[in-house]
């Protein structure tokens, strides 16, 4: 199974931006497409983002214009560049393979106002 560990977390001021790293290992031959969670305090696990292993992207409206998945084949990472940040995105942030249904420990991302 694929192990997959995210990195880059931290806090912020509104406005500024943060990149997010999701570095995969183990059985990473069928690791498909990956996709990037959010889970705020009180709230549910969202789904923000997917990238194909092809590069197609797809992300929840909430996060469109200002989030760009992307991802290193050779690596096996993906990141999540995260512009413009608003408080409401404060929560822990998952990288998950959909495929696996393997999921990394989560870093957190605090944006003040």
């Amino acid at each position: 199974q694929v192990q997959l560990v995210e990195s880059g977390g931290g806090s912020v001021q509104a406005g500024e931006s943060l990149r997010l790293s999701c570095a995969a290992s183990g059985s990473t031959f069928n690791i498909g497409p990956l996709a990037w969670y959010r889970q705020a305090p009180g709230k549910q696990r969202e789904w923000i983002a997917q990238i194909g292993r092809g590069g197609s992207t797809n992300y929840a409206d909430s996060v469109k214009g200002r989030f760009t998945i992307s991802r290193d084949n050779a690596k096996n990472n993906v990141y999540l560049q995260m512009n413009s940040l608003k408080p409401e995105d404060t929560a822990v942030y998952y990288c998950q393979s959909p495929i696996q249904n393997s999921w990394g420990q989560g870093t957190q991302v605090t944006v003040s106002s």
